[in-house]
């Protein structure tokens, strides 16, 4: 499967489990090219969240770009923002931009590390 089409609806996945629990969604068509937003954002009352979604086996791997645009969309909108991270046979793991670290010139976590914070869908909404 190409990389975009697992992506894709890898964030339609996500987008649908916070639509069935009332939450207003929306998914950024193309974020992953511009860089100028997460890929989702699910708000619900007082709970507001944007996810930068990635759907691959290898370690999880954010340029310094991106990671700075994470950050500042953060600041700017006081929106938690998460790394949800979909692991085949796993599910989804939901990382703080503050767990990643820089590792040469990317910001980076192991699986392992992913597993030991355990952050599961549950837990964030």
């Amino acid at each position: 499967m190409k990389k975009y089409s697992k992506g894709a609806r890898s964030e339609r996945e996500l987008l649908m489990q916070f639509y069935n629990l009332s939450y207003s969604v929306m998914r950024a068509a193309g974020s992953g090219v511009n860089s100028l937003s997460p890929d989702i954002i699910a708000i619900k009352e007082d709970k507001l969240y944007a996810f930068e979604c990635k759907a691959w086996n290898s370690n999880l791997l954010i340029e310094p770009e991106r990671f700075e645009s994470l950050k500042q969309w953060e600041k700017n909108t006081r929106m938690q923002v998460f790394i949800a991270w979909r692991i085949n046979n796993k599910g989804w793991f939901f990382i703080k931009l503050e767990e990643l670290s820089k590792n040469g010139r990317n910001y980076t976590l192991t699986k392992n590390q992913v597993f030991a914070i355990n952050r599961k869908f549950e837990s964030v909404i």
